[in-house]
């Protein structure tokens, strides 16, 4: 396990940008180097705290996934070793957390797939039956499983800001439709793959998003990270019940401790800058990453 990095600092490459949990440096012009820190964020706030591993956990999850969902879209890994195009004492910053990655053009939209109803999609249900345009039936309850999983896409934010829900036709006039089209095909068959195995696995992915980017002629291609509890809500299937609000393995957990913290005895305003976490809220979310990492990804 990689030892604690809340930010990388790799002098041997240029520095594209920074965002919540990540960096990306340029290798050439065709390629990035994506390093995953320890940081966490939560309502689009970075917490100040690192989670110990949690970079390390993402890494080897995105990868296993990557690989296991190869066949439904391409991906932007190159295959190539990450430590290969870095200084020889910046190799540590790199190691088991990062990828060596395609250079692509980022689609400007999240492909948020809902197999279950919580969080936001939960709200929006409760006063118009409806996520994000999509009509549902009526009597559905907090963590219902859903007829069929739907297709909810979001805006991009940038760090601080918050993601939108957006409909269908809102992403058909930011990326076109017959490209909408496709990247909703592939992100429902990349859920509901991915959701049949962690089922048979004893964990529920509730929902998740997935980032696309363009190749160079063209072709959607799967970016950034896929299924881990960072882009997805992870529940235990033993503890799932419609109604209820089930524990997790993601970060559900901090955001339930952030919205009954006190600064200053207010609530937390959910800006900058956060609450500090104590050890034992750093702990268990830790805990939560390492018990999915491990029930999904081992044997």
């Amino acid at each position: 396990m990689s030892t604690t990095l809340f930010q990388s600092n790799i002098r041997s490459l240029p520095l594209v940008g920074r965002g919540k949990v990540r960096e990306n440096y340029a290798v050439g012009s065709d390629r990035l180097l994506m390093i995953a820190s320890d940081r966490i964020s939560a309502f689009d706030v970075v917490m100040g705290e690192p989670i110990p591993g949690k970079g390390a956990l993402l890494t080897g999850m995105a990868l296993f996934w990557f690989g296991k969902l190869a066949h439904v879209v391409p991906n932007h890994l190159t295959g190539e070793a990450p430590e290969s195009v870095v200084a020889a004492d910046e190799v540590d910053q790199v190691r088991g957390r990062a990828m060596l990655v395609k250079r692509l053009q980022p689609l400007p939209i999240e492909a948020v797939v809902r197999g279950y109803l919580a969080g936001s999609g939960w709200k929006e249900y409760q006063q118009a039956q409806a996520v994000c345009g999509v009509r549902l039936p009526p009597g559905l309850k907090l963590a219902s499983r859903l007829p069929e999983p739907i297709f909810t896409p979001a805006t991009k934010a940038e760090a601080g800001a918050h993601d939108e829900n957006i409909s269908f036709e809102q992403a058909a006039a930011l990326i076109g439709a017959d490209r909408a089209a496709e990247v909703k095909a592939a992100a429902l068959q990349l859920y509901r793959e991915a959701a049949a195995y962690a089922l048979a696995r004893g964990i529920v992915i509730a929902d998740t998003k997935f980032e696309f980017g363009l190749d160079a002629d063209g072709r959607l291609t799967l970016m950034d990270e896929v299924l881990t509890p960072d882009s997805s809500r992870f529940w235990p299937l033993d503890s799932w019940r419609e109604g209820e609000n089930p524990p997790s393995y993601d970060k559900q957990y901090l955001r339930d401790w952030l919205e009954a913290a006190q600064v200053d005895g207010k609530p937390w305003s959910k800006t900058a800058p956060a609450p500090a976490l104590p050890a034992e809220v750093v702990a268990a979310t830790a805990g939560r990453y390492r018990a999915a990492a491990t029930q999904l990804t081992a044997g």
